[in-house]
């Protein structure tokens, strides 16, 4: 079985140095990241973490690549104790600018056959992207929590 691969490309009106923000500050995640803080030094060999609104740990990770404002990539472990037994994946986000906007492609991958995250990631991702998306260009967050978020 082959090892499946998700890939999303969002425009988003912003520039790349405010997108790079957005997914590094825990300031601007936990905005947009349904209460999600993520917090690193985001140094390559760097771990980082994630703490939900109500304290309790979510996922983790080491950063693989971090080229500002351009292309971040980590190792990525969900906080989901469901999936927690699989191997980390990877997230690797590419930030493109094109005039006003910035083209963002997400890229998560290295997932085991037949992993059961993948399938949360599939519904997840473009939930999340769409709430960093409206946040950036409107101010104010999607809020779809109540609308099936996974708990990560």
């Amino acid at each position: 079985m082959d090892k499946p691969t998700f890939v999303y490309v969002s425009y988003i009106a912003t520039t790349p140095e405010r997108l790079w923000r957005a997914l590094t500050s825990p300031e601007f995640t936990a905005q947009y990241w349904f209460g999600m803080r993520m917090d690193s030094d985001w140094r390559v060999g760097s771990k980082f973490t994630a703490t939900r609104s109500d304290g309790t740990p979510g996922d983790t990770g080491e950063v693989l690549e971090c080229d500002f404002p351009r292309r971040l990539s980590l190792s990525y472990r969900p906080g989901d104790e469901r999936v927690r037994h699989e191997a980390p994946s990877r997230v690797t986000y590419e930030l493109e600018p094109l005039g006003k906007e910035v083209r963002l492609t997400v890229t998560h991958d290295r997932f085991e056959a037949g992993s059961q995250l993948f399938e949360g990631v599939r519904i997840f991702w473009p939930q999340l992207l769409s709430s960093l998306k409206s946040f950036l260009e409107t101010g104010a967050a999607l809020d779809i929590t109540s609308a099936g978020a996974p708990r990560h």
